[in-house]
């Protein structure tokens, strides 16, 4: 698409290598000070509920591509047994844990490995699952311009949006990925993460 490469949407060359090195400073160092935070959840989610402390589910990346990303493991065991559908607010399959760990956002922690590894970022559109994706991609225009950056643990959408799980939803979201995607820059980074933090604290949990 002439919009993907339009002035504004093209990264240069300073602003991709200033982004990955907080990536990799941020990440390198979380993984190390959060060792014994890691320890203390895995042993509330084991007392909780039975099953496995990390899960991993396949995401659609950087220019579509699927990797495998990490979370602590939030809902019971065997809680899509009935197929894939999107999380809401009230989601029965969410143990109470689980509850705590998505409203402090701790459950996302992991996936420093994802930005470790280079598959994300510490901001960017968050990944959606490649069901989600076949789906959107068809319902909303423009929806793969999400995929032309890596995807966050955080991100503009996640800051400025409420919880939601409809197209009316997932259509709004984009539009502050767009926003994100075509005015992309460190700064914009850092704000994004202060803002994170803030609704960590106030308690607003994860979108």
């Amino acid at each position: 698409s002439a919009l993907i490469f339009s002035e504004g949407f093209r990264r240069r060359f300073i602003s991709r290598v200033s982004k990955r090195f907080l990536d990799l400073v941020v990440s390198g160092l979380g993984l190390v000070v959060l060792l014994p935070l890691f320890a203390i959840v895995a042993l509330l989610i084991r007392v909780d509920t039975t099953g496995p402390i990390f899960y991993r589910q396949i995401r659609v990346g950087l220019r579509g591509q699927p990797y495998l990303m990490w979370k602590f493991r939030s809902m019971y065991q065997d809680a899509e047994k009935h197929g894939p559908r999107c999380a809401d607010m009230n989601d029965p399959r969410v143990s109470r844990i689980g509850w705590w760990l998505r409203k402090t956002r701790i459950d996302e922690l992991p996936q420093f490995i994802n930005v470790l590894k280079g598959e994300m970022s510490l901001v960017g559109p968050r990944p959606e699952r490649p069901v989600f994706v076949e789906t959107l991609r068809t319902q909303i225009p423009y929806y793969d311009i999400r995929h032309t950056v890596r995807p966050g643990i955080t991100g503009w959408a996640q800051v400025k949006f409420r919880y939601g799980a409809s197209q009316e939803d997932s259509h709004m979201k984009l539009q502050y990925d767009l926003f994100y995607v075509k005015n992309l820059s460190l700064s914009f980074d850092l704000m994004i993460l202060i803002r994170t933090i803030r609704v960590i604290m106030l308690g607003e949990g994860a979108r």
